[in-house]
């Protein structure tokens, strides 16, 4: 890391002890500095290139206001105009211009008007390449005096020259202020040790001129302020997040659109599907589901679409819904130790057919991951709410399980078109299969579906037939009647428990009016020869069927056993009046 400038002369001076022009000098050195960066950084076509190049030339310009000659001195860390500081820092490296200068002999630099419009762009070459010169290029003198630079002159040290004095060779013409030759050395040569020293430090400087320290710029007149900065931070995070294969597909769509040729438009869906599969190997979900419907959006907008060429869109996304490549991927999920994100995987499967709702429908009980059982459920449901041909289809598969879980479904999503399928169900001899079909019928509840219940209500299994009752009294499915009156009067619903009895006895009430409050008060209310009434089961469960009919009559009947001597029949006629209560 470089060191700030040296400030002496602006912090050990006194204004009044500085030089007249001192300001003018002190601001072009500093925009010099930037220069050489600039042209060491930026190719000559770049705007902070010419910006650079522009604000030297200005530096100079102010300077020639005052005089026709600028005359700089090099010391080590220094560069000195009229005995003064103008530029400086004190690290010895290849990135402080006076060491840059000193450690190759110079010792003086003079720059005459004009030179900033013809030769500025040469000097900063130079300086450039000597900034990253190694052992085996020339030295800053040899290339100065192969640019011969006319408004450039400068005096030199020959540092293998015994004493070290400063070459005073004047050219041809004269003139003193002309470039003073190199000579050649003719003294004998250095001490080893010297030699290796100065080997190891310039191989050192050699290496540090290749880095550039982006700390240097903090402070440069057109470096970015923190808005800047924070804008390129965001672009270039978001460049290094975007998804390269989402722009090769953008692309390819792009062509075809625009190509009628069905030869080019066949390529470029040659590369889609090679892209598909490359994508779904690589469990790049979303990039899955941004090609499918792109596809589909690419295909809708192309003019002169073949039918051959649409019906191969068509079927890159029931690929993607047939069961043998949707029950691998899910597998694959099902096994990855993590699953990828939700967004990703919602965005692959919203591209399913419903085709594919079978394979949700088996994977609702197999898949181990929470996660990935909860979408599959999500993505169930979307299948089968707009797709209820599929569910009846899937009600027939010979895959018990899919088979279940169509059920259930057409009895939540009410799928009337399922009526016929569900009879045959319940027709079936595995009575887990059967509830299944009479809770689905019984959520359905059309007309069909209480037709097909009414079978139901002398099924051998005692869950069926309490489904069955509730359902037909629930809407008071009076066609039903002529199946449930025998089953009441019958020997078999005494031998049934207090559930079952008061299921039945509440579908007999809902369908058959003041007709049956008769029989239902002689249960509740009469005695037999002995004197002896009827169980009290029984006897309650006739006070719920009057509580269901629900007239005049029926609450007469069940008044006069408000007082009965058996708690539970007067706690099934209390329930029965409160739900005739107006």
């Amino acid at each position: 890391m470089t060191t700030p400038p040296l400030r002496r002369s602006t912090a050990s001076l006194k204004a009044v002890d500085l030089p007249a022009g001192f300001a003018a000098v002190e601001d072009m050195m500093r925009v010099l500095v930037k220069a050489v960066r600039a042209q060491q950084l930026y190719l000559p076509n770049n705007p902070m290139y010419r910006t650079a190049i522009d604000g030297l030339r200005a530096g100079f310009a102010a300077i020639w206001r005052d005089s026709n000659e600028l005359v700089l001195a090099i010391e080590e860390t220094e560069i000195k105009w009229s005995g003064v500081a103008v530029l400086g820092e004190a690290s010895k490296s290849s990135d402080n211009l006076a060491w840059l200068f000193y450690k190759d002999g110079v010792r003086e630099l003079r720059f005459a008007k004009g030179v900033e419009d013809t030769e500025i762009i040469r000097f900063l070459e130079i300086v450039t390449r000597a900034r990253k010169a190694t052992l085996d290029n020339d030295d800053l003198i040899t290339m100065l005096w192969e640019a011969d630079l006319a408004g450039l002159t400068y005096k030199y040290m020959d540092l293998q020259t015994e004493g070290g004095e400063a070459s005073t060779d004047d050219s041809e013409d004269g003139d003193e202020d002309a470039s003073f030759q190199m000579k050649q050395a003719e003294s004998e040569p250095a001490p080893p040790a010297v030699i290796v020293a100065g080997t190891e430090q310039a191989s050192r400087e050699a290496k540090a001129s290749g880095v550039v320290n982006m700390a240097d710029f903090d402070a440069t007149l057109h470096f970015l302020d923190e808005k800047e900065s924070a804008y390129l931070r965001q672009e270039i995070e978001r460049e290094y997040s975007q998804d390269l294969r989402t722009s090769i597909i953008s692309a390819l769509l792009d062509i075809f659109e625009q190509q009628d040729a069905d030869g080019v438009r066949e390529e470029v869906l040659d590369h889609v599907e090679t892209m598909l599969a490359f994508m779904l190997a690589s469990a790049s979900f979303h990039g899955v589901a941004y090609l499918l419907r792109e596809t589909a959006i690419a295909a809708s907008r192309a003019n002169n679409l073949s039918p051959a060429l649409g019906a191969r869109i068509s079927t890159l996304t029931e690929r993607l819904s047939a069961p043998e490549a949707l029950d691998q991927l899910i597998e694959a999920l099902d096994a990855a130790p993590t699953l990828p994100p939700r967004e990703e995987l919602a965005a692959i499967f919203n591209e399913l057919r419903p085709v594919a709702l079978g394979t949700m429908f088996s994977w609702l009980l197999r898949a181990r991951a929470d996660g990935l059982r909860a979408l599959v459920a999500e993505v169930a449901d979307r299948l089968a709410s707009g797709n209820p041909a599929e569910i009846v289809k899937l009600i027939d598969s010979g895959d018990a399980g899919i088979s279940n879980e169509a059920v259930r479904r057409a009895g939540a999503l009410k799928t009337q078109a399922a009526v016929t399928s569900l009879t045959r169900i319940i027709a079936e001899p595995d009575p887990k299969r059967r509830l299944l079909g009479a809770q689905a019928l019984a959520d359905i509840g059309s007309t069909g579906a209480l037709q097909a219940l009414e079978r139901c209500v002398s099924d051998t299994a005692r869950d069926i037939r309490i489904i069955a009752a509730r359902s037909l009294a629930a809407r008071g499915h009076r066609p039903a009647l002529a199946r449930l009156e025998p089953i009441i009067r019958g020997k078999e619903i005494r031998d049934a428990d207090i559930t079952e009895k008061t299921a039945f006895f509440e579908s007999y009430g809902a369908v058959c009016g003041d007709g049956g409050v008769t029989f239902l008060d002689g249960i509740l209310n009469g005695k037999g020869l002995l004197g002896r009434r009827d169980d009290p089961e029984m006897r309650a469960a006739a006070a719920a069927g009057l509580g269901r009919i629900g007239s005049a009559k029926a609450n007469e009947s069940l008044q006069r056993a408000t007082v009965d001597k058996d708690v539970v029949v007067r706690g099934a006629v209390a329930r029965a009046l409160r739900g005739t209560a107006p």
